[in-house]
């Protein structure tokens, strides 16, 4: 694998794959690992969530230099991911012990029924680029901490990336084989997934990607949480202040260079303030700065790989084919790097690629709606689901909005983020299943049933029940458990 920098196209650095052989050592030492790992106090294994956190925080620009190098994410905003990443850390070392505690059942007088939240195992984690860092810790915080072991298959061009989360979990004192990177291609994966000694899957990825990994883990009955594509709707009402939403709006388009699945992709406008804001958007995205992503002045940085540019380009030139006017933008720019400006087209027709794929880059479509009923259907209006906003001077208004939504996140005057202390995930083609909060740290658990029954075969000698709860004598079920 070699790992490219995109502002420049030079050669960072040369990883070699890990071959079959590696790979089996890999799954073998992760089963291993499970057993001790799952079987520490859970307050140990957030000890050593508390210390990645530290240590994150003092690699802080070492880690975003990093990413930027690798991916073109502008600096400012890499650090900024880091410093998230031990948020996450922090908050699951802090919460965890809660979360997984067991929750008593109220059932029947003379009987103690409870849920308890297990580990289930290794579990593969196949990762994207755009946020190299945050999609793996937003996985690894919550299923260590748990008492699963991870494995990461991350994306082929962000290699350095993956060894380095690996590097910092290692020297917080988390055991070898607890979190393992998997360097091979995407080819690759079907064979890990089928593999008996991994027991769940996630991903972060494209919605074919989602389909290929669900269908073959599905095959062996694995569990999968899939977190897909966006194509979010930004909807402004008649009464939001124009051009602080616009100045909003930019950057909710333009965030890590318009490529992550929550950045708002299609702005439905109210007609009363319609052509105010397109003037006032296109003066936000015209005012930012296109360039270095290792400069403090930049907002944008280069698409991450040249094939993106071209994809990108194609679906603003088929969109103002099929009647779209081109506002803003529109054009590779001419100098050395996959470099994207931001664009804004208008007018788009319904069946215009700018409103029914995602664009992954910073390119922004609008929409005219009559009434609050008509942008909120267009809203709706696609085959995604992940985050939706609304933005309004009314806040009751806005929840109400909100809450025609459909998707998974949707936010009123805030742009979609993810946030370790609410869950996280779509709908539709967008995926299914959560990840943080303690919705997400309880995806890959075994909720097992425990029901313990007082009073059975006191008068016969058989076992009693201790002030605890507990069975005095151990009753081996005969049957199926059912």
């Amino acid at each position: 694998m070699e790992s490219v920098d995109p502002a420049t196209g030079a050669a960072i650095a040369e990883y070699d794959e890990h071959d079959t052989a590696a790979v089996d050592a890999a799954l073998s030492t992760a089963a291993d690992r499970f057993d001790s790992w799952s079987a520490r106090a859970i307050q140990d294994r957030c000890r050593l969530l508390e210390r990645t956190a530290d240590l994150l925080r003092e690699r802080t620009d070492e880690y975003a230099t990093l990413m930027t190098r690798e991916m073109g994410k502008p600096i400012g905003q890499a650090r900024s991911e880091v410093e998230k990443c031990a948020w996450v850390c922090d908050y699951y070392a802090e919460r965890a012990p809660e979360q997984l505690a067991d929750e008593v059942v109220g059932t029947e007088a003379d009987a103690r029924t409870l849920v308890s939240y297990e580990p289930v195992g290794p579990v593969l984690a196949v990762m994207p680029w755009n946020f190299p860092f945050w999609q793996v810790f937003r996985f690894l915080a919550p299923t260590l901490a748990a008492g699963n072991v991870g494995l990461l298959k991350h994306a082929s061009n962000v290699p350095g990336c993956a060894l380095a989360i690996e590097e910092v979990l290692r020297d917080a004192g988390v055991p070898e084989g607890v979190f393992t990177t998997l360097l091979i291609g995407s080819d690759r994966v079907d064979d890990v997934i089928r593999d008996d000694r991994v027991r769940a899957v996630t991903l972060t990825g494209s919605e074919p990607a989602g389909r290929s990994v669900a269908a073959t883990a599905g095959e062996a009955l694995k569990k999968t949480v899939l977190e897909l594509g966006g194509s979010d709707p930004f909807v402004v009402l008649d009464d939001a202040p124009v051009e602080a939403t616009a100045e909003k709006a930019a950057f909710a388009r333009t965030q890590n260079n318009g490529q992550s699945c929550i950045a708002a992709k299609r702005f439905v406008v109210h007609t009363d303030v319609y052509d105010e804001f397109v003037d006032a958007f296109a003066a936000e995205l015209d005012a930012l700065t296109v360039g270095d992503p290792t400069d403090e002045a930049t907002d944008v940085g280069p698409q991450a790989r040249e094939d993106l540019v071209a994809d990108l380009h194609d679906q603003v030139q088929r969109s103002v084919d099929a009647g779209a006017t081109l506002a803003l933008g529109g054009e590779p720019l001419d100098r050395e790097g996959p470099y994207y400006p931001p664009t804004l087209l208008t007018d788009v027709p319904e069946d215009a690629p700018a409103a029914t794929e995602e664009t992954f880059g910073p390119v922004a479509a609008v929409f005219e709606a009559e009434d609050d009923a008509d942008a909120l259907a267009l809203a709706n209006d696609t085959s995604f689901g992940l985050g939706a906003s609304v933005w309004t001077a009314d806040l009751d208004r806005g929840e109400r909005f909100a809450r025609g939504f459909d998707a998974g996140c949707c936010f009123v005057n805030e742009y979609v983020k993810s946030d370790p202390r609410v869950p996280f995930g779509g709908v539709k083609e967008s995926g299914y299943g959560r990840e943080l909060s303690r919705h997400g740290i309880r995806e890959f658990v075994n909720r097992k049933t425990i029901w313990v029954q007082h009073g059975f075969g006191e008068d016969d000698g058989l076992g009693t029940v201790d002030d605890a709860g507990g069975a005095g004598v151990d009753l081996t079920d005969g049957g199926n458990g059912s």
